[in-house]
């Protein structure tokens, strides 16, 4: 195997910084394949296979090589623990986490992610934003990851409750469920069958693992709900010999997670049909060490309760009140948009390519609760910041390293392949435009997350060699989900 031709032209423009990384990544690669010959003499069987993958190789000798004109992604955010800006705390929410903060060691992200997700369930369906024909109720779906116990997840939670049982006790104990949800469940709590049906729900699940590996079931239905119910959709599910409907459902998800839970039960599948982008991914640890616990006075949060409540009986009586943009806003927003939209080829980009509608609602919700129709500047730079501290989150939980386009095309093509592809049709999924060692580099990055692996078919003629994708359960059991490419 020799490195490919250098095909920088020196007639020409010099080469771009990317293409400089490409081609390093193809000597790299090539290096890694020139590897010491086994002290062992190699059986048959090897030698067979590696004669078929030679004469695979052979059948497209001639054809011509060109360059692989993919651009590179966008470098991946700094690695650490993520840190809060100040202007996530803007407004009320900044007052419930400073009044609630110093009596907890849960962490001050856990707070407000988890306030905010409570205060869009309350409002209920009727305020929202639009983008065109879509409309965007202000429902999260938060879930803390954070190590069991220490990251006090459960704490922030706790803390919480007890505020909002103070400003709508109906709502907290009523529409606040800790029930591992089902389709069938979630559909029955809101079906339209029942009268003066609550249109609000929040599932609070502290083991939301149980969830993760219901939606991973094949055939299930609470993947697709789910989603439906983040768009704000009519929802509909059979029970039995019955079909129940909820309509205009109003429902928003705080989950509690460990990473190691996450790495284990999300799916390829959730991480690529559009669940995963639909949460808000928060990484949380103990913020401080209180050996005696903590206390919050009820003074503090009566206070606190008092103007939360002003800011819900506002939004109540607002008629279906529809959030718009300041000119300022538009303006902050017309800058930020290019990075919002900005999509990656890996699951890291699968999990935020949703940046533009989750800020959306954020900024509704925060300007809700400075009692505001309108979404102010301010308003949207705490959206932005809470939206920072996600991406940073994120970085963490999923594998945020640059993808090789040519292993995102093969990945796709082996997923559509369940006996397997040769490494001559490999080969022609690219019709000649890729060199071998970029073909070479993309088959080892793949191999080497768990995501496909390679065996010999033997038939009738020479043994053949084959790559295949490898199971989602072997690839969750492997704790490779978080680097799998969508």
């Amino acid at each position: 195997m020799t490195p490919a031709a250098n095909t920088i032209d020196s007639s020409r423009s010099l080469p771009t910084l990317a293409a400089i990384q490409r081609r390093r990544r193809e000597l790299l690669a090539f290096q890694a394949w020139q590897r010491p010959a086994p002290a062992t003499a190699p059986s048959d069987e090897s030698l067979a296979a590696e004669e078929s993958y030679l004469e695979e190789d052979s059948c497209l000798a001639e054809e011509p090589e060109e360059p692989d004109h993919a651009e590179d992604p966008e470098p991946s955010p700094a690695t650490g623990p993520p840190t809060l800006a100040d202007p996530a705390l803007y407004g009320l929410a900044g007052l419930a986490v400073r009044t609630l903060a110093p009596h907890t060691e849960a962490d001050p992200a856990a707070i407000l992610l988890q306030f905010l997700a409570a205060f869009g369930n309350l409002v209920g369906p009727a305020p929202h934003c639009r983008v065109g024909s879509t409309r965007h109720g202000l429902n999260l779906f938060v879930v803390l990851v954070g190590e069991s116990s220490k990251a006090r997840k459960g704490t922030s939670w706790r803390q919480l409750s007890s505020l909002f049982a103070e400003v709508d006790g109906l709502w907290a104990a009523r529409r606040v469920t800790t029930t591992r949800p089902t389709a069938n469940g979630i559909i029955h709590a809101l079906r339209d069958q029942q009268p003066a049906t609550d249109r609000r729900l929040l599932l609070l699940s502290e083991e939301f693992a149980s969830v993760l590996h219901l939606l991973g079931q094949r055939n299930g239905q609470l993947s697709p709900l789910l989603r439906c119910a983040w768009d704000g959709g009519d929802l509909c599910a059979h029970d039995g010999h019955r079909s129940l409907q909820a309509t205009d459902a109003h429902i928003s998800i705080v989950g509690h997670v460990t990473q190691s839970e996450l790495a284990h039960h999300l799916s390829r599948t959730e991480s690529r049909n559009g669940f995963a982008n639909r949460c808000l991914w928060i990484s949380v640890r103990r913020s401080k060490s209180l050996p005696e616990g903590g206390s919050l006075p009820p003074e503090e949060q009566a206070a606190a309760a008092r103007e939360l409540r002003r800011a819900l009986d506002w939004v109540h009586t607002q008629s279906g009140i529809v959030f718009r943009r300041t000119a300022a806003a538009r303006e902050l927003w017309n800058d930020r948009y290019p990075a919002l939209s900005q999509g990656r080829p890996d699951v890291y980009g699968a999990a935020t390519s949703r940046g533009e509608a989750q800020v959306l609602r954020l900024s509704a919700i925060y300007a809700a609760l400075d009692c505001s129709p309108l979404v102010e500047a301010c308003h949207l730079q705490a959206a932005l910041a809470v939206w920072d501290y996600c991406l940073a989150s994120a970085h963490l939980f999923f594998d945020a390293s640059p993808v090789n386009p040519t292993a995102h095309r093969i990945g796709e093509a082996l997923d559509a392949a369940p006996e397997g592809l040769t490494r001559n049709q490999i080969r022609g999924l690219f019709h000649g435009h890729v060199s071998r060692e970029r073909i070479d580099l993309a088959l080892e990055q793949l191999s080497s997350l768990g995501l496909i692996n390679r065996h010999t078919a033997t038939g009738h003629g020479r043994p053949s060699t084959l790559w295949a994708a490898v199971e989602d359960t072997k690839a969750a059991n492997a704790g490779t989900a978080f680097s799998q490419m969508v």
